[in-house]
């Protein structure tokens, strides 16, 4: 079976913003105001929605709620690309009231966005063989001005079917947020510089496959669920290719990774994968004397999986936007990273 690609995104098309997790606060609206003139200055028409302006116990709205206008806008033919306001804490609860029979027969629309938003793109990829795209939130397109990495989103989702989109490392990361909550709208706050790790410590590496992953924190509460379709993926799309895991965390410890992957790995998830690709650990912690590298060890070198870590994906950007089902070779040179994707 063949991925199927949204169609690219051109100047003119609609690009709809609906938060099926967390909606912005009051205090934040101009936020969402300034990302719209932003993105509509490059020649697009957005739509914001009810859910984006609105927050209560951690949610835009309701799931009953999220669900019908985010079901509104597939169904939408003028809605090209779905891009939330940012991701949340409870996404999953609306994966139960998508109709995901329709959803199946609808031609693929480009959803992009990250930490809870790659819940919904998770499952949209594995169930339906639709590509989406983990990257920047809506949010963050207020900055007056986009860094290479994030600025990328416009060249990854315009590529067509069958063509190719490279990406580099970036040369520095925001290790804080600390400037950017207190100064809302002006961008993020580069202070560190990157390095891409490889776990085997070689110096020049590569690996290929199909894409696929997202915050660990909320896929794992897709495992054993009816919404875990990642068995089925792995036979219907990458069984020929292999599966490249694009993975990242939010405030957990060497140990809850380590629980995470290990939870994962024995899902049977990690079969048939060629490499996996772990974004800068947010608010990480280390227990005790058990490191970062000893969770990768011991999960993925048994199996002679190649790691690269640090990468830029997730929560300390800028990062890489990455396409769920596309085929990627990844290449790893002395701390500096390449990722090809290849629309097939």
């Amino acid at each position: 079976m063949k991925i199927k690609y949204p169609s690219p995104l051109q100047k003119g098309d609609r690009i709809a913003v609906s938060a099926i997790s967390s909606g912005v606060e009051k205090s934040l609206h101009i936020l969402l105001e300034k990302a719209k003139e932003n993105v509509e200055s490059q020649g697009y028409k957005v739509g914001l929605n009810d859910t984006d302006w609105n927050e209560r116990k951690a949610r835009s709205a309701s799931k009953e709620v999220r669900a019908e206008e985010f079901m509104s806008l597939l169904s939408n033919p003028t809605v090209n690309t779905i891009i939330p306001p940012w991701g949340g804490e409870f996404s999953m609860e609306v994966l139960p009231r998508l109709d995901w029979e329709k959803i199946k027969e609808l031609p693929p629309t480009w959803i992009l966005g990250y930490s809870d938003i790659s819940t919904i793109c998770f499952v949209y990829t594995t169930a339906t063989g639709n590509a989406s795209a983990h990257g920047t939130n809506f949010i963050e397109l207020s900055a007056p001005r986009w860094d290479e990495l994030s600025g990328k989103w416009m060249d990854v989702l315009s590529t067509s079917a069958g063509e190719r989109v490279s990406q580099y490392s970036s040369s520095q990361y925001q290790s804080s947020w600390q400037k950017t909550f207190a100064y809302p709208g002006t961008g993020f706050y580069f202070d560190q510089k990157t390095v891409w790790k490889n776990l085997s410590g070689r110096n020049e590496e590569r690996f290929s496959g199909r894409l696929v992953g997202g915050i660990m924190n909320t896929l794992q509460v897709i495992i054993g669920t009816p919404f875990d379709h990642v068995e089925e993926y792995i036979a219907s799309y990458t069984i020929n290719e292999g599966t490249i895991w694009f993975l990242e965390s939010v405030e957990m410890s060497s140990a809850e990774i380590y629980r995470s992957l290990w939870q994962m790995k024995n899902n049977g998830w990690f079969k048939n994968t060629t490499g996996i690709l772990l974004g800068r650990a947010s608010g990480y912690t280390q227990a005790k004397d058990f490191m970062l590298e000893d969770a990768l060890r011991e999960i993925f070198a048994e199996e002679g999986i190649q790691v690269f870590y640090d990468v830029d994906i997730g929560h300390m950007p800028p990062q890489n936007i990455l396409v769920n089902g596309a085929y990627a070779e990844v290449s790893f040179n002395n701390g500096s990273g390449k990722i090809d994707m290849h629309f097939i």
